[in-house]
């Protein structure tokens, strides 16, 4: 990436998909984000906040030795905090829906 600044979420959502193009590294976003999820709604459920501090383990955990091991390239989540945070979400969405396959039989630039 350039050292120009992303203007858009939808300009930052195409430049994120190219960042995760090795399906271990997305089926490690999914994990990641899943367990997100599971402490959110446990927490809120049980009433135990505290399991609120596992958060960033879970999210970032999985994900950064996604990129670190498996995509070779860094994250980008300190430049663009918010946008990191969503394109996850969106991503896992769309991995879900089928939009973007765990294996590599489809194209990932669906956007």
């Amino acid at each position: 990436m350039s050292d120009e600044r992303i203007q858009s979420f939808d300009e930052f959502y195409k430049f994120h998909l190219t960042q995760h193009k090795n399906k271990i590294c997305r089926l490690l976003h999914v994990v990641g984000t899943t367990l997100v999820l599971a402490l959110v709604f446990t927490a809120l459920i049980h009433k135990q906040p505290y399991l609120l501090v596992y958060l960033p383990l879970a999210g970032y955990g999985f994900a950064w030795v996604g990129h670190f091991f498996f995509e070779q390239n860094k994250s980008v989540t300190l430049k663009y905090p918010l946008w990191s945070l969503k394109s996850d979400f969106r991503m896992y969405y769309d991995v879900l829906s089928g939009k973007i396959a765990l294996d590599d039989s489809k194209d990932h630039n669906i956007y």
